[in-house]
């Protein structure tokens, strides 16, 4: 019986001159409590260098975290540099201080799903099991 693709493999990454670190930490300990193997990158990555990381350790899937108020520019710029990278069908999830009118944009400039605080680390880890690849 064939498996059933799931995403098991995240990189969890910090774009941008943004230094504050906890939740993305947070977050990479759940997902790997809840069964995920994580990569996290650790903070001041350039997009180009969390996609190179993505496609170099064979995720399924990349979380982003934000805080600065750039991701607009820089959630995208990951989306757009896997594309490059010919893993345009990793999916990408973003979180952090996002704007609600934010929202829509950055889905239709790629980033799959958006939690801002408040959302439940349950609800993130449903998240990344729930996701498919791009054209499965």
């Amino acid at each position: 019986m064939a498996e059933e693709k799931r995403i098991r493999r995240v990189l969890i990454g910090k774009p941008g001159l943004d230094g504050h670190d906890r939740g993305a930490k947070v977050i990479a300990r759940a997902l790997r409590d809840s069964g995920f193997e994580v990569i996290y990158t650790g903070i001041r990555r350039t997009p180009e260098q969390i996609a190179a990381a993505a496609v170099q350790e064979d995720v399924d899937a990349v979380g982003l975290s934000l805080l600065s108020g750039a991701h607009m520019e820089l959630f995208p710029e990951v989306v757009e540099h896997l594309k490059q990278r010919g893993a345009g069908d990793i999916p990408v999830i973003g979180g952090g201080i996002i704007p609600e009118e934010d929202v829509r944009a950055l889905k239709e400039k790629g980033i799959r799903k958006v939690f801002t605080p408040g959302t439940s680390i349950q609800e993130i880890a449903d998240a990344f099991r729930e996701l498919e690849p791009e054209g499965a």
